[in-house]
């Protein structure tokens, strides 16, 4: 069970950087895990994502299919063989009836769930991973803070 872990900054201003931190991501992540992806719009959230969900599908020996983030159907999902993967952009929501209304977390223990814009979640949720993706001083930079993870886990992010 993930624990309260806070990282050093990760510098994610180039793309290939979030692709390397993404595949070494994956090799972390299970069936059952939720992951909260906080950050402002343009940050990276979504291409981080693209990359994890590609890099489950190439280890399955799937088609690389188009991650797009689902802000007008709220929710993408992708089966990646030995799960199914759930991706929420809750951007659009508004009010807490509307994230029960999505069946956000039902079968949290059977697949893994991402979930961008999760600050609209009022419901406490245990045992997440928070990943926090902010720009530099400069908007040409981006970096991301992981949160949730034990040792162990975080230094094979590194």
């Amino acid at each position: 069970m993930p624990i309260a872990t806070n990282s050093d900054r990760i510098d994610i201003s180039l793309e290939v950087k979030t692709a390397e931190l993404a595949k070494k991501f994956s090799q972390i992540l299970k069936k059952g895990d939720v992951v909260f992806l906080y950050g402002e719009i343009g940050v990276g959230k979504t291409t981080f994502i693209r990359h994890l969900i590609n890099h489950f599908q190439k280890n399955n020996h799937l088609n690389l299919t188009e991650v797009t983030s689902p802000t007008f159907n709220l929710v993408n999902e992708y089966d990646v063989a030995s799960f199914i993967i759930q991706h929420y952009d809750l951007y659009r929501l508004t009010n807490s009836a509307e994230i029960d209304n999505i069946g956000l977390l039902e079968n949290q223990k059977e697949i893994l769930t991402l979930v961008e814009w999760p600050e609209k979640i009022e419901k406490i949720i245990d045992n997440k991973i928070d990943l926090f993706f902010e720009y530099g001083e400069h908007l040409n930079k981006r970096f991301l803070s992981i949160k949730g993870l034990n040792n162990k886990e975080l230094n094979a992010t590194k």
